[in-house]
C-alpha cells in the first residue's frame, strides 16, 4: 500500500527549518531593535522591536510543531545571538577580535550541527545505525 503522506507532508520539515531561520533573523532585528529603543523611549525602534518579537516568537512556535522544542530553540538563540552580535561588530557598536568571531562561527556550527542530526523516531528517541 502507499504511504498515505501528502506531497505537502514531505516539505513541511524543510518549511519548519525556513520559518525557524527567519525567527531567528527576526530575533536579531527585536534584539537590535531593543538597544536602539534606550528603554523603549524612541518610538520607531520600539515599534519595530514590537513587530519583530511578535513575528520572532510566532515563527519560533510554528517551528517548534515539526522540529524539537530544545533544538528548535537552541538554534533559535544561537543564529540570532550570532546575527546581533555580528551585526554590532559590523557597524562598529561592539569591538572585533579574532577570538571573538572564532567563537561567533563556534555558536553557528553548533546550530548548523544540530540540523544535521537525524531526526530519530515519532516517540523522540534517537535512530541508530544498525551494528
Amino acid at each position: 500500500m502507499a504511504s498515505n503522506a501528502r506531497p505537502q507532508d514531505r516539505s513541511a520539515p524543510a518549511l519548519a527549518w525556513l520559518i525557524l531561520l527567519a525567527s531567528a533573523v527576526l530575533e536579531a532585528v527585536w534584539a537590535t531593535a531593543l538597544g536602539l529603543s534606550e528603554g523603549f523611549t524612541r518610538p520607531l525602534p520600539t515599534l519595530v522591536f514590537a513587530v519583530a518579537a511578535t513575528l520572532s516568537m510566532t515563527g519560533l512556535g510554528t517551528a517548534v510543531k515539526r522540529i524539537p522544542l530544545g533544538t528548535a530553540y537552541a538554534v533559535w538563540v544561537g543564529i540570532g545571538a550570532a546575527l546581533t552580535v555580528g551585526w554590532a561588530m559590523a557597524t562598529r557598536v561592539e569591538p572585533a577580535s579574532p577570538l571573538k568571531l572564532i567563537f561567533i562561527a563556534g555558536i553557528v556550527g553548533c546550530a548548523a550541527g544540530l540540523k544535521l542530526l537525524p531526526a530519530g523516531d515519532a516517540a523522540g528517541t534517537p535512530t541508530l545505525p544498525p551494528s
